[in-house]
């Protein structure tokens, strides 16, 4: 029976998953989902990805008496067949949205994503009045005019991809250009498959995106930002709609416009007189085929949040899973995220199931606030509870440990040490933190607990040693 196991390490933010397998068996079709940057972990076995990197979409303008450009949508790239090498560790970078400007301003481009080699160009801002549309993945839309020239769009594709390796021709369109007539219409934002929209009196549409069936599902994404219009012209405009693929719309006045979706690279709407809309975010999904051979094979490793879907053939997982470390008190460490593992959790296939990876707490460096807890990390129905602060005080002020996976320890002057196995799961996921000393010279702070052993309470010459953790071999 395959048996999918999950790896994690708290204070390092890793998570992960490992193909076991006893006699062999799949082959395995592995989809892996990154929503926030992490690095990759090529598995035993595996020598080509098909991929899928979509870059943050840009800003629309947020102009002033005047109409915005929609933002493009972030660079889209995809592709099969790239190589890849067993154990080399590959850098996962996935692009903010471009933020919305202060009214009068063009906002900011989209951030890149990228997987090894791989560069997707994050989408360029719309502009406001008189000015082009910025460049990028896909082209933002040029603002509206006083003039008799159009703002142009900003150019897409930029810099240009190349095919091969992707199977797309071009990352990205370019934006539409704003009216040339007085006081009309802004360009939309160009879309990973169409041109933004030129404008007349109303606002240019944005670009449509392009559509992938890497996740299992048919999705579209990088669709580019509507343009903004007036509501005061004759006859009275109409903005632009967003591309299909996460597009914000445009925004007639007082409106702000709409935001890109997140997670699909949309770029933001613009606006007349008001707000426009941020880009979304981008995304990376990877997809490859596992064929194990007798024991261990594959460790797919999470270093942040995603998503893990469950391959054809697989029924129950083992897993690990740690969560963040408590931050340091003014006295008391902190503890350790919470452990649990264990065997036969029963997973579907085809399943989407969503990873979260708890980050550590921040120690403190005032004596009137203890450290922070740690976050959560999850893997389907299993939460393991951020660690708990350690505590701190001043005089007779306490500012407790915090309880959690592990708890944090007491500050001196007695102060307890924070509970651990926090809330309450069986097996125990961690245990409680030291108490704190009452007495001189040293006063002695309590040791955070850690998965295997409790934090040492405090002495009058010596702080508490932290509690040891726990040792896993499901790597």
């Amino acid at each position: 029976m395959p048996i999918l196991s999950s790896l994690s390490v708290a204070c390092a933010r890793a998570f992960g998953f490992g193909l076991l397998q006893a006699g062999g068996g799949g082959p395995y079709t592995i989809i892996q989902t990154f929503t926030s940057s992490t690095t990759w972990v090529c598995p035993a076995g595996v020598t080509e990805v098909e991929y899928l990197v979509v870059a943050g979409g840009g800003a629309g303008a947020s102009a002033n008496g005047s109409q915005g450009g929609g933002g493009g949508a972030g660079g889209f790239r995809t592709g099969t067949a790239f190589a890849v090498v067993a154990g080399t560790s590959y850098t996962v970078t996935v692009g903010a949205g471009g933020a919305s400007g202060a009214l009068g301003s063009a906002g900011s481009n989209g951030n890149n994503s990228v997987f090894g080699t791989i560069t997707s160009a994050g989408g360029g801002a719309g502009a406001i009045r008189n000015t082009a549309g910025s460049a990028g993945g896909s082209g933002g839309g040029g603002g509206d005019t006083n003039a008799s020239t159009p703002s142009a769009g900003g150019a897409g594709n930029t810099p240009a991809s190349s095919s091969p390796p992707d199977t797309n021709a071009v990352q990205g369109s370019n934006g539409g250009a704003g009216s040339s007539t007085n006081f009309y219409g802004a360009g939309g934002g160009g879309g990973a498959s169409a041109t933004g929209g030129n404008a007349t009196v109303n606002g240019g549409n944005g670009g449509n995106g392009s559509v992938s069936t890497i996740s299992g599902s048919s999705v579209t994404y990088a669709g580019g930002g509507g343009g903004g219009a007036n509501a005061g012209s004759t006859p009275v405009g109409t903005a632009g709609t967003g591309g299909t693929g996460g597009g914000g719309d445009g925004a007639v006045a007082p409106s702000n416009a709409t935001a890109g979706t997140a997670n699909l690279g949309g770029g933001g709407g613009g606006a007349s007189s008001a707000l426009g809309g941020a880009g979304g975010s981008g995304i990376v999904i990877i997809k490859y085929t596992v064929t194990p051979a007798t024991t261990v094979d594959v460790v797919q490793q999470f270093n942040a949040d995603g998503t893990w879907t469950c391959p054809a053939g697989v029924t129950e997982v083992s897993f690990l899973v740690v969560a963040g470390g408590g931050g340091g008190g003014r006295g008391g460490g902190g503890g350790a995220g919470g452990f649990r593992t264990g065997t036969g959790h029963a997973v579907t296939a085809g399943t989407d199931y969503t990873i979260t990876v708890g980050s550590g707490g921040a120690g403190t460096t005032s004596d009137s606030a203890a450290g922070t807890n740690g976050n959560n990390s999850v893997f389907s129905t299993i939460t393991s509870a951020g660690g708990g602060g350690g505590g701190s005080n001043v005089g007779p002020t306490e500012y407790p440990a915090g309880s959690g996976g592990s708890g944090g320890g007491g500050s001196f002057n007695s102060r307890p040490g924070g509970a651990g196995n926090t809330p309450f799961v069986s097996p125990s996921q961690g245990n409680g933190g030291g108490n704190g000393s009452s007495g001189a010279p040293t006063y002695g702070c309590g040791g955070g607990g850690g998965a295997n052993d409790p934090g040492e309470n405090g002495t009058t010459s010596l702080g508490g040693d932290g509690g040891n953790g726990s040792v896993s071999d499901i790597s």
